[in-house]
Order: C-alpha cells, then structure tokens, then sequence
C-alpha cells in the first residue's frame, strides 16, 4: 500500500456528470424562456383587445358601427371575437380571445370599453 498523504483523496471517477448537469440546467433554461416569452405575447395580446375594444367603441359612438367592427378585428388579435352591444345610447364591446403561442392553455384575453354615443348618433326611441 501507498501512503497517502493527509488531506489528499484520490480523485473520483465522475466523467460525464457535469454534462448531465449542464443539460438539465439547459433544458430549464430554455423551459422558462419559453414561458417567459409565451407570457410576455400574452401580454400584448391582451393590450391589443383593449385597444380594440377601446377603438371600436369610439367608432360606434361617432356613429360608424361597420368601421368599427372592421377596426376592432383588425387591431385585436387573429383569434379574436368581437361582440358590440347598443342600448339606448350606451355602448359596450367586448373583445375576447385565446393566446396565440398555446403555451399558456386556459387563458382567456379580454378587453372590454364602454361608451355614451354623441348626440345625435343614436335616435331617441321616446
């Protein structure tokens, strides 16, 4: 037997595992990465339906509901549904719509804005 000196192991045999560690580390990485950026699209896409939303009810208190349904899909995201409600002289619209990446399941995007219509838009039905 050799002696050894105190203090001093002998070096264990561990090849390989610090690739293991460094793709695992890799792999969440990259993990909350993509979690990451699905939630900042989430993001925009929810600003992008109260902009809609918030759009579409200007237009429709100015008096042009077409523009205004036209405007909304166009700013809102491609998955969006666009619902317009007119009552009396108030104005309610709600955009409503599904992440795009599908990273994200079970979130639903909403915007929703309300208005009063300019007189003269809506007639009185007094």
């Amino acid at each position: 037997m050799s002696p050894t000196r105190p203090g001093r192991r002998k070096p264990e045999r561990d090849s390989g595992a610090v690739t293991v560690e460094a793709a695992i580390a890799l792999g969440a990485f990259i993990a909350v990465l993509a979690l990451a950026l699905a939630a900042i699209s989430a993001a925009i896409d929810q600003l992008r339906c109260i902009d809609a939303a918030r759009e579409a009810a200007r237009l429709v208190a100015r008096g042009e509901p077409d523009r205004a349904r036209a405007a909304a899909e166009q700013i809102a995201p491609s998955s969006a549904d666009v619902a317009i409600k007119i009552q009396a002289d108030t104005i309610q619209v709600d955009v409503r719509a599904r992440p795009v990446n599908g990273l994200l399941p079970g979130l639903q995007l909403h915007g929703a804005a309300y208005a009063i219509a300019e007189p003269g838009v809506v007639e009185d039905s007094s």
